[in-house]
């Protein structure tokens, strides 16, 4: 089995529906310009308030994906 090399990224998705949905805004929009993702971790989890309730979720993720 050879070496993995992985570079990763930083990126913060937000959904006004939950926070699965904001990770997945933040997949997707890197899956259009990068290649060979293969993992994903949430390293903050936040959200917008709008007249005391929950307007959206912001979550940052980084991204991983190895190097060719």
């Amino acid at each position: 089995m050879p070496d993995h090399v992985y570079k990763s990224i930083e990126l913060t998705g937000s959904s006004k529906i939950s926070m699965e949905d904001a990770v997945r805004t933040a997949i997707d929009k890197a899956a259009q310009t990068i290649r060979n993702m293969r993992w994903f971790q949430v390293v903050e989890t936040r959200g917008y308030l709008e007249d005391n309730k929950v307007a959206y979720w912001q979550v940052t993720v980084k991204i991983g994906f190895n190097v060719e």
